[in-house]
């Protein structure tokens, strides 16, 4: 019988292999999207960004729009992939404000600092690592968005630990990411293939509320954004938002 500790690198191996595959495809110049990831973002939006971090949207929703960003934040994207939405971000903020993508696959870090060239956009960093641990001090950012990623991680009670300690005190958790309404059949949550697709290991709605509200946060709402036909309406993409309490 595989450990919890196994089973967890093997999920991560599998989820850098397929963003990694995607990042590469598109460096060639292809799509890395599928219909979960189609149509989230207006032409206004898109417009001024590089081909390539468009063609490198891999979510399910758009956090930048939702998480009501203002001027002057710091903004820390985790699973940033090809960059789209830290970009965005970094256009939201401002000049006084900065946003951070963190990555774990060296394909999508490099697709995304290579789109913040082209973008001529100065007030974001990339960084390397893995978001059951992030590389940021305790209490330094405003604001923690993400697309379609904490479901892919095998431990999302850290994930969401990890969150809780960057943030600032009432610090905003904004995030669009896949959860579930109702059972879903084991042999979905046991397939590899449907994990790296966002769909096996993403939370229910309680327990995605519960996680949150044990880490500490405050405020915790779930909307949906959009329902999938193929899951009868058990999965959905989501806008999950949570505070920090003030100290």
């Amino acid at each position: 019988m595989k450990s919890e500790r196994m089973e967890a690198d093997e999920i991560k191996q599998a989820v850098k292999e397929k963003y990694g595959r995607a990042a590469l495809r598109v460096a060639g110049g292809r799509c890395g999207c599928d219909p979960v990831s189609s149509n989230l973002y207006n032409a206004a939006e898109t417009a001024t960004l590089p081909e390539a971090a468009v063609l490198a949207s891999l979510g399910c929703g758009n956090p930048t729009a939702l998480a009501e960003l203002h001027e002057g934040e710091v903004v820390l994207d985790l699973g940033s992939g090809g960059g789209i939405d830290v970009l965005l971000s970094a256009k939201r903020v401002g000049r006084t404000g900065k946003a951070y993508g963190l990555d774990m696959t060296d394909e999508m870090l490099g697709l995304a600092r290579e789109n913040q060239r082209k973008a001529g956009v100065t007030n974001v960093e990339f960084l390397k690592g893995e978001i059951e641990r992030i590389p940021l001090p305790d209490g330094s950012v405003d604001v923690i968005i993400s697309n379609c990623v904490i479901n892919l991680s095998a431990d999302k009670r850290q994930v969401l630990r990890e969150a809780f300690r960057v943030l600032k005190p009432g610090g905003r958790f904004a995030v669009s990411d896949v959860v579930v309404r109702g059972e879903v059949p084991a042999a979905v949550r046991s397939s590899m293939e449907l994990w790296v697709g966002c769909v096996a290991g993403a939370l229910e709605e309680a327990e995605y509320q519960r996680l949150l509200a044990e880490a500490g946060f405050e405020e915790i709402g779930v909307e949906p954004t959009r329902l999938y036909e193929f899951a009868e309406g058990r999965i959905m993409g989501a806008f999950v938002r949570a505070r920090k309490p003030l100290e």
